[in-house]
């Protein structure tokens, strides 16, 4: 649930609790998207905890508290309310041509919007002398149909955030990662970065057709994977072979299987099954006894496998969990003869929630202006299908308008610079393609600007980038299960899991919000090689750490609702030994816009 910073602070300052610090904010803002709570829910939630412990609010205590009673108390699963369907009326031959008047027009076309469209009263604006339209003068394009006009990209035909404008925390270090001191971030203008596919063969490089794949192709996919991840289960951990998972045996057997919940809901302790391939379990699945088990970590679509005894054929009763492994990571290509390599990384939103103005995305430009990096990655949404004025259809021009302007403003001002730019899709932008994975976009043509698909693998002057746009962190923080309960840093173990399961989205079923096309799955989503630096912006708290030897990297969103957010900076310094990790040449930090 997105909670404003505004409601927040209000409500703890009802209980008396100040809530001045920013990352403080941050935290409490988290644990209410991650655990559904509003305002008045989290701080009730909060001074129920701060009394039975004896404790104040810091970020220390807000972890406690998370692990402690957040994590036992909240099902984290939205509940569905089943409200009881009005009456309607009942149309036959002679009356159906009353379901096209006006208002039933509007009131049908309002059951296929958002919510917070239905809410709104919309019309498109016309001139005084016009007739008003309703909405099935709408634009198919998702776009209102209002004639473009430069005006609609100018500062006055809108108000400017005042907490944007007035906040007092810019440029200031929340995070950092290496040796940071006495650096230089500044680029070296080189102006020869090499910025390139690391597969093109099995790159997604332009549209292609969706939702037109066959259940049988589904199902060799999802079979195939589990194969594939076997072949490297079985060398890692030296299994001589891999059993039935339902046939009963009187002996401790290895079987290996996908994670699935054994009904529509959160997966938990007891609702584990594990779904064999087809050469060795013929496609069959048992439920999974993890009682045994010390220590695990498991979400729905995780490939495993696993040590335990299946006595009855109804139930295998785990004694130990393998997880997966880690690919070998790619010899570096940053040679002692090159400057160090600097990366700036920004995810969107890129305007305030309350306006559609590019101030955030303006302030990012000027660091690029005064650092002048090597390479500038910015990640979707642009024109993000959750912003105020999207929902409520009273945006004043086009979305790919708008986006078409953004790029060339942008553009515009690197085109001195010897800065690369690198452009990443999100499943959140209203005015693209919404499938996974989602091809790149298709925009002016510029040798700085790079547009790939959401997830990609570049190359970026011999050091291997992994990226994607969709919010994975989050989604398997919402389905994963654990034990002992905060016995690991949850954030490093949710970036493990795409690294160790060699995927960019390992999560299966997919959540509500993402529309995955698995034939493209099996070939562009996957992690080809473990990346040098892998970079997963998410809603959750943004971090730098390193995960399998790679630096793994959310920056936050450079905008959140009316305030500034975060975006990070890298440099990586030129190795002698190419054939270790990058790692220990890398620092890193996540700064205030």
């Amino acid at each position: 649930m997105d909670v404003a910073e505004q409601d927040l602070v209000e409500e703890f300052d009802g209980f008396g609790i100040g809530v001045d610090d920013p990352d403080i904010i941050d935290k409490l803002k988290e644990l209410c998207l991650f655990y559904r709570l509003d305002a008045i829910k989290c701080a009730a939630e909060w001074v129920a905890f701060e009394h039975s412990k004896n404790v104040s609010l810091t970020l220390e205590t807000l972890e406690i508290f998370e692990r402690e009673r957040l994590s036992k108390t909240s099902t984290r699963t939205p509940k569905n309310v089943r409200t009881k369907k009005s009456s309607q009326k009942v149309l036959d031959i002679n009356t159906i041509g009353d379901l096209f008047e006006a208002d039933e027009t509007d009131d049908l076309l309002d059951a296929y919007g958002t919510p917070a469209a239905k809410n709104a009263k919309k019309r498109l604006q016309t001139t005084p002398e016009a007739a008003p339209n309703n909405k099935r003068l709408t634009s198919v394009s998702r776009s209102p149909a209002v004639p473009f006009s430069p005006r609609s990209l100018s500062p006055a035909a809108t108000t400017p955030s005042a907490k944007y404008s007035s906040r007092t925390n810019a440029g200031e270090v929340v995070c950092s990662f290496g040796s940071t001191e006495r650096i230089n971030w500044q680029g070296q203008g080189q102006g020869s970065c090499s910025v390139t596919l690391y597969d093109p063969g099995n790159s997604l490089t332009d549209r292609f057709r969706y939702m037109f794949q066959k259940l049988t192709d589904k199902a060799h996919v999802l079979n195939d994977a589990i194969e594939d991840m076997s072949v490297h289960l079985q060398t890692h951990y030296k299994v001589e072979e891999f059993s039935h998972v339902s046939l009963p045996m009187q002996e401790p057997v290895t079987v290996v299987g996908r994670v699935c919940c054994d009904s529509v809901g959160k997966l938990n302790a007891k609702s584990v099954l594990l779904e064999g391939s087809r050469e060795t379990s013929s496609g069959r699945h048992i439920a999974v006894d993890l009682s045994d088990v010390q220590h695990y970590s498991l979400f729905p679509g995780q490939l495993v496998a696993m040590d335990g005894l299946n006595s009855t054929g109804n139930k295998f009763v785990a004694k130990k969990v393998y997880e997966g492994i880690a690919l070998p990571q790619p010899d570096v290509g940053l040679s002692t003869s090159q400057s160090p390599l600097t990366v700036c990384i920004a995810a969107g939103p890129f305007t305030s929630s309350n306006n559609m103005l590019m101030e955030p995305i303006a302030d990012l430009i000027k660091i690029i202006k005064r650092d002048r990096p090597d390479v500038c990655i910015l990640l979707g949404p642009f024109v993000d299908a959750r912003h105020e004025e999207i929902e409520k259809c009273t945006s004043n021009m086009p979305y790919d308008d708008f986006f078409q302007q953004v790029i060339k403003d942008i553009n515009s001002a690197i085109e001195s610079l010897p800065t690369q730019l690198v452009v990443v899709p999100s499943q959140r932008d209203v005015h693209h393609e919404y499938v996974y994975p989602q091809p790149p976009f298709n925009s002016l043509s510029s040798k700085k600007i790079h547009f790939v698909s959401d997830p990609c693998t570049l190359n970026i002057d011999g050091v291997v980038f992994g990226i994607t746009s969709t919010d994975i962190l989050f989604h398997l923080g919402c389905e994963e299960i654990s034990s002992p309960p905060g016995s690991s840093d949850r954030l490093s173990r949710l970036t493990r899991h795409i690294i160790t399961q060699h995927s960019y989205y390992p999560l299966y079923p997919p959540a509500e919000d993402v529309n995955m096309d698995q034939d493209r799955y099996e070939t562009h989503a996957t992690v080809p090689a473990t990346p040098h630096v892998l970079v997963t912006p998410s809603d959750l708290r943004y971090y730098v750490k390193d995960v399998c030897g790679c630096c793994c990297v959310n920056p936050g969103r450079l905008a959140k609702g009316q305030v500034g957010g975060t975006y990070s900076r890298l440099m990586i310094r030129p190795t002698a030994d190419t054939t270790n990790s990058v790692i220990q040449n890398i620092s890193a930090q996540v700064l205030r816009i």
